[in-house]
């Protein structure tokens, strides 16, 4: 779609002037980080769900009023949907994790493992050597930041450090996650539904036809259909077998599904 092609800085701007002077002074800092982060010429169209999530968990873990940060952001989000600009709202993937879980859950106990099929762990092997290689080049901004002494408040210095911020906090997490990966056995049992089973369901109500990935949080993108072992359907859906009918709840109510086929990772 013609709207979806446009940058993040045009749809940011056109959210700001609809918005009262009071209110755009409010959002205007964090829209700025946020548009920032994933390149202000970066079709609004192409920002997938996973890196919202991200950029939720990386303001997290570096602010103690992340959700206040997040407000703005959400806003943006939802009217970027409103307006046609993306396709689904991802507002609702910025959302802050309720507690972290412990990998260590007393001193001498073994950590707790994080289970990823192979195209998951490659994934995150992939975006920690990026991010590693970004790190010179964040340093070259901001030490050309440091040295520009006629900056506004909110921008190349203080666009740097948090990107910097973000950068080590996100790089932090994939080494730990890899530290403790194990990759999922590649042949599955394809008589019932497995953390990396590719389900193919039937909606009851709607009669359409699904297609999930159940996987690891670590490893969820819902573009790509693929959802958490730990959500309501992947709950529901585990350990069961070809031709059961599942129950979901859902904020519209019930939804059930019928497991037409189960297929194993490739």
């Amino acid at each position: 779609m013609k709207g979806q092609n446009l940058s993040l800085a045009g749809a940011a701007t056109q959210f700001l002037a609809a918005l009262s002077p009071e209110e755009r002074e409010r959002s205007q800092q964090e829209l700025n980080r946020f548009i920032r982060w994933y390149g202000m010429e970066r079709p609004i169209g192409e920002l997938a769900a996973h890196e919202v999530a991200n950029y939720a968990q990386r303001i997290e873990g570096s602010s103690a009023n992340a959700m206040e940060r997040l407000e703005p952001v959400r806003a943006f989000l939802a009217y970027a949907r409103k307006e046609g600009l993306t396709q689904t709202n991802l507002a609702v993937h910025l959302r802050l994790k309720k507690g972290t879980p412990k990998s260590v859950s007393a001193k001498g106990q073994k950590r707790e493992t994080v289970t990823l099929t192979k195209e998951g762990y490659q994934r995150l092997k992939e975006e920690l050597s990026t991010l590693k290689l970004e790190r010179p080049k964040i340093a070259q901004e901001l030490s050309r930041a440091a040295a520009d002494k006629d900056f506004h408040e909110n921008f190349p210095l203080e666009a740097a450090k948090d990107r910097q911020g973000f950068i080590e906090a996100r790089i932090r997490e994939l080494e730990g996650i890899l530290k403790l990966a194990v990759v999922a056995a590649a042949e599955l049992d394809a008589a019932k539904v497995t953390q990396g089973s590719t389900v193919i369901l039937h909606d009851l109500s709607s009669g359409e036809e699904l297609r999930y990935t159940l996987v690891h949080p670590k490893e969820v993108d819902i573009a790509k259909g693929k959802i958490s072992i730990a959500s309501p359907t992947g709950k529901a859906l585990l350990n069961r077998t070809r031709g059961e009918v599942v129950q979901v709840a859902a904020p519209a109510g019930m939804l059930r599904y019928r497991i037409e086929r189960i297929e194993g990772s490739k």
